[in-house]
Parts: C-alpha cells; structure tokens; sequence
C-alpha cells in the first residue's frame, strides 16, 4: 500500500496521460497522499569544469519560469481531476537532481513519472530522467512511455 505518491511532470503536451496513470493509483490506494513535482532547471554558465547561476537577471527570470509552471500545475490537476496535498515548483540544476532530492526528503513510496521515447544523438546525449533517477530513488517508480519527443 502507498502512502505517498509523486507525480513528477515536465508539463509538455502529454502530461496528461501521466497525470491519468497517477489518478488510477491513488483510486486505488484512497488513503495515499499526492504530491506533485515540477523541476525548473536553473540557468547556468559553465567555464571549465564548474557551473555557475548566469546572474541576478537570471534568477527573475527563473522566478518568470516557476509562476508560468505554478498556473500551468493548476490547470493540469484540474483537468485531470486531481488533489494534491503538496505541489512543488522547484529549481534545480538539473531535473535529476530536484527528483532525487525531493524523494530523500519527502518519503515518496511511489514517483508516477512520463519517459519521451529518444532515439539516434538526443538517446546517447541526454538519454531520459526516468533512467537517470533509478538508480539513486529507493521508492518504486511507474514509468509512462510516452511518445517520442
């Protein structure tokens, strides 16, 4: 039985069916908690082997990124009929890191997370989060296929 689900989302077109796959569980499992998480990765400069904030004005213009995510957050729980007891619009360095962090801080038994279908240059280069975060997340995970990006 889960207590606490996670429904992580990139907010493109198909967040939708992640969202839906969320919702079965948590009919499921009534006495589940949702929360739901956004990652808003930070603008950063890279010089040499180290990354740094690009600047003041990027951090407004981040700040710009996360209230946009917040209403489109909205309309997507919504849409899709779903109450979440916390809903996060995190930045982060990467949207790795924001999911690993915020599960090592929140008990999640269960990330609900969408996987873009990559082929070719983008599969090597950028491969998927939904990879990336297996190895370092304790919690199950319900990985959506989704179409390819």
């Amino acid at each position: 039985m889960y207590q606490h689900v996670l429904l992580v989302t990139d907010l493109k077109d198909d967040t939708d069916l992640v969202a839906q796959k969320a919702k079965w569980i948590l009919d499921a499992e009534p006495q589940a908690q949702l929360s739901v998480l956004h990652i808003v990765e930070e603008t950063m400069l890279g010089f040499g082997y180290e990354l740094i904030p690009a600047s003041a004005l990027q951090e407004e213009i981040d700040d710009t990124r996360c209230q946009k995510a917040r209403v489109r957050l909205a309309e997507v729980l919504s849409r899709n009929h779903l109450e979440a007891h916390h809903v996060n619009i995190k930045t982060a360095i990467s949207g790795r890191k924001g999911i690993v962090d915020y599960c090592h801080q929140h008990a999640v038994d269960l990330v609900v997370i969408g996987r873009h279908k990559r082929t070719g240059l983008s599969a090597w280069i950028a491969g998927a989060t939904a990879d990336s975060i297996l190895p370092d997340v304790d919690s199950d995970l319900l990985v959506v296929q989704l179409a390819a990006e």
